[in-house]
């Protein structure tokens, strides 16, 4: 890890991820700028940090130019969960594509390391599995998700392409399923769903007949991932996938949950949503050679932490 001191700047500071990943940086030193639009961050994400003297919270929405002294940028700006990208989609691809053309302009004017967070999801429904790096994914362009998907994946493009024509220093990690404090408890995430139905009493739903997989990364894991992405050697630019390869059904999440709130709530089965990954598990094997990170948190014990976040939250 880098010496500290460095301004670091990071989009969507704010959010879920971003402020798990900005109390990372204060923890290690550096000083921190923490844009956000609050369009789906909140101000009790970075509570703790506002008084910080080496933080600094800027209101900004990235589709707008933005000019600032920075070291390092994780562009994580993005709404992540199916609810909120779908709620405004155009607004999701402007946030994706205009956002990832200004920070590469701010990077490139400043001399900047910059770090795209990508997703799964630009493999959408994959036909290979485990996903590796290697696969270029199928992906529905005209489809419901596709305001996230195609963002992505065209952000993906212009860092590869002003790394190629500018010889800008990028890095691209493309993030699986994550959890754990600070999701939100309307956000649609299956992680979240669940926890929130069990702990109100309520069915908790199940989409399909359950047997759709996932992989699941406690969000503490993955900021040592980006982390660790972030300062690989100059001559690596990823792709990388950074999540958990233990792979579940949803049928096996709901009863986990459940056994680990000690709720007594029903499964229920509605109808699957359109264009849901069938299966989804990231071959790590390029993020332990590269990286050399690998997850460490168990799905028992990180829901258990997010189970207890949820408690006080719904009972605040």
């Amino acid at each position: 890890m880098q010496p500290s001191g460095q301004r670091t700047l990071v989009t969507g500071g704010a959010g879920f991820l971003g402020s798990h990943l900005c109390d990372a940086l204060i923890r290690r030193g550096d000083d921190v700028l923490c844009v956000d639009n609050f369009h789906t961050g909140t101000r009790d994400n970075i509570a703790p940090l506002l008084g910080h003297p080496r933080f600094e919270l800027l209101q900004h929405d990235i589709t707008l130019p933005l000019d600032v002294e920075v070291d390092r940028i994780f562009n994580l700006a993005c709404p992540a969960s199916p609810v909120h990208y779908q709620h405004d989609p155009v607004r999701t691809t402007r946030t994706c594509v205009h956002g990832a053309m200004n920070m590469l302009a701010l990077a490139e004017r400043r001399g900047a390391r910059i770090l795209q967070a990508s997703t799964s999801e630009v493999y959408g429904d994959p036909e290979v599995h485990p996903q590796p790096e290697s696969y270029w994914g199928r992906v529905n362009p005209i489809g419901l998700r596709s305001c996230y998907n195609e963002g992505k994946r065209c952000a993906e493009t212009l860092f590869f392409d002003y790394h190629r024509q500018y010889g800008l220093p990028i890095k691209v990690v493309r993030i699986f399923n994550t959890y754990g404090p600070r999701m939100y408890a309307d956000d649609g995430r299956v992680v979240s769903n669940f926890i929130v139905q069990a702990l109100r009493g309520d069915d908790v739903t199940l989409y399909g007949d359950g047997s759709q997989t996932r992989s699941f990364c406690y969000v503490d894991d993955l900021v040592g991932a980006l982390l660790a992405a972030m300062e690989t050697p100059a001559g690596f630019t990823g792709p990388v996938n950074v999540g958990n390869p233990a792979e579940l059904s949803m049928r096996e999440l709901a009863e986990c949950v459940l056994r680990l709130s000690g709720s007594p709530s029903r499964i229920v089965h509605r109808p699957l949503p359109p264009d849901d990954p069938k299966v989804r598990r990231p071959d790590i094997d390029l993020a332990r050679q590269a990286l050399g990170w690998q997850p460490t948190v168990s799905l028992d014990e990180g829901l258990r932490k997010t189970i207890a976040y949820f408690r006080l939250l719904l009972n605040a």
